[in-house]
Order: structure tokens, then sequence, then C-alpha cells
């Protein structure tokens, strides 16, 4: 540990953590935009067109309905990190506004470790959060995500590892071995924080970590998270050739992660690539009009509403504090109020 903690140590003061993350999302974008224009450029519009015309609207109201449950989901990650932090006087209703309004803005403009965190800080600041409560919050939701991505890769590579090597292009052997190291490192995690409470951080950032129990839970809301998003993918997938739902699982958390990586706009282009290489059985122009319709229903309509309660909160927020605070002075009652005190 000391030996990483100095190699970290060293490449942070030569080059920058910094410099090596936007180098990396450099890269991903490149790669993608290049896989795109390999794969897209013969792509026929009209039978694009044609495929999203023509798919049933019983599989997109299904999958409609998985989308809003994964943004169900999404409310708990907020809700289980307010109890987490000792926030308890903050109800479902607020926690689970700040939850899905800040994921859906932060799923579509990208960067959503910082835009999220800034729609959040808009909502709890108004109840007595500060700061750094919305930095423990943001911190304790993006273990959640996390955990459940550790789960749902691990144990659907284990059981297939064909699919992550659709994305990876690695051997099947060492994704199999990934997947099990990942499982082993997920157990030593929850066995770690089974009872004895642990801290990271350290003053007024010190956060006290989920114990064995909660972070049980914790791994479930990550799970159904991702599980809902899969179905509703799953619900858009042309009925041709058969694909399992577990290998389509694979490899769409695995496109989603490549996508979060690349801080791009909703994984724009890079999900979307990694999606079509990752299942060439499909027709391509079949395949991405299921890729259209999934942004649809994920991206723009949750954007859209997200954008429409924060403004609606804004106008309700702006017309009360006109209403206690009017442009002149105080209100008739204030003034009289202030008129009996003063007698």
């Amino acid at each position: 540990m000391d030996r990483l903690r100095v190699a970290a140590q060293a490449i942070d003061d030569n080059i920058g953590w910094h410099r090596i993350g936007v180098m990396l999302s450099v890269c991903i974008i490149a790669i993608a935009c290049f896989v795109l224009f390999r794969t897209l450029r013969d792509i026929d519009l009209r039978e694009v067109l044609n495929a999203i015309e023509t798919t049933r609207p019983r599989n997109i109201l299904i999958a409609a309905l998985f989308v809003a449950a994964g943004y169900f989901t999404l409310t708990f990650y907020d809700l289980f990190a307010l109890r987490n932090i000792g926030k308890p006087h903050i109800g479902y209703r607020i926690a689970a506004m700040a939850g899905f309004t800040s994921y859906a803005v932060g799923h579509n403009i990208g960067a959503s470790a910082f835009t999220g965190g800034a729609v959040r800080y808009r909502i709890y600041s108004l109840h007595g959060l500060s700061a750094v409560d919305v930095a423990k919050l943001c911190f304790i939701t993006g273990l959640t995500f996390w955990l459940g991505n550790a789960t749902v890769l691990g144990l659907g590579i284990l059981y297939t590892p064909r699919s992550a090597s659709a994305i990876d292009q690695l051997p099947i052997w060492f994704n199999r071995t990934a997947a099990v190291v990942t499982l082993a490192v997920l157990m030593a995690y929850v066995a770690w924080v089974w009872k004895t409470p642990r801290r990271v951080g350290h003053s007024t950032w010190e956060v006290t970590l989920p114990n064995g129990p909660l972070t049980l839970l914790q791994i479930g809301i990550g799970v159904m998270d991702l599980a809902c998003c899969a179905l509703a993918m799953y619900m858009l997938l042309p009925s041709e050739p058969y694909f399992g739902f577990v290998e389509l699982a694979v490899i769409f958390v695995s496109a989603t992660l490549l996508g979060f990586a690349s801080h791009s706009p909703g994984g724009l282009g890079v999900f979307d690539a990694a999606m079509l290489v990752a299942l060439w059985q499909y027709d391509k122009e079949d395949l991405l009009a299921g890729l259209l319709l999934f942004r649809l229903l994920y991206y723009i309509v949750p954007f859209a509403i997200a954008l429409a309660i924060l403004g609606i909160r804004e106008l309700w927020l702006g017309w009360k504090r006109q209403n206690i605070h009017p442009v002149g002075g105080l209100t008739p009652e204030r003034h009289n109020r202030s008129g009996q005190d003063a007698g």
C-alpha cells in the first residue's frame, strides 16, 4: 500500500490525475467516433425510420414502464444516503425530487458528479444541508452506483464471459478471472464494513460507511436500478436473433460505464458505438432504431420532465419570496405586527 501511495503521488505531481482523466475521455470519444463512422457510413436512414415505426407499441410501453421503475429506484439512492449521513428530517418527497432531477439532468449534460451535485445543492440547501452535506450525500449515492455495477458485472461476466469479450475484445479466461476478482473484492468490502463502523475522510469531510446489512441493501438498490434499465433496452431490441437477458445486461452495463467514463453528455456516441459493436448479430438499422427509442425514453423524456419540475419549483419559490418580502417593504400583516410590537 505504501508503494502504491508513493506511485500515485508521483503520478499526481508529474502528470496530474486530472490530465490523465481528460486524456482518457478524449481517447474514448475519439475511438467511439471512429467506430460509429465505420459502422454507420452505409446506414439506410429510411430503414431506421421504418424499424422505429414497426416497433410494437406494447414493447415501447413496457420499456417506458421499466424506465419509470428505474428512475423510481434512483430516488432511493438519495433517501438511503440522507439516512446514512444523519439527515432523517428530509422526507421521501424531497429526496425523490432531488434524486430524479439530479440524475435526469446529469445523465444528459454529462459530468454528472458536478451537474447532479449542483441540482442537489439547490434543492437540499433550502432544507438545511450544507455544501459538505451534499458532497457526503453524493459520495454515498456514487458508492451505491458502483457497488451495483460491480455486482451486476461480476455475476454477469462469471455467468457469460463471452458477453464481456464482445465489448473489451479480451480473452474469455481474462474476463472470467476479472469477474472472480471483482466479486472477491466486493465480498471483502462487505466483510470489512459488516460490524465495526468504518469511516473515510477526515474532519468535517468524514463519512461513515454503511454497515454490512445496509451495504447489502445498498447493493440491492443499485442492482434493481441497472436491471430496470437493461430490461428497458431488452424490450427495444429486435426480435431476431434471440439474445439472453443476462448477456444483454453485461453488454449494456459495460457500454454505460464506457459512456460514463467519457463524460460525454448521455454517453452520446460512446454508449451507442459499444452497443453496435457488441451486438453485431443484429441488423444495424433495427438495432439503431432500438437505441434511438431508448434514448428518447431514458434520456430525453426524463430530462424534459426534470426541467419542467425545476422550472415550476423556481417560479413557486420566486412567488413565495415576493409575497413574504414584497417590493416596497413589509406586508400589511407584518406592518401591523411591527406597529404593535413598537407600541
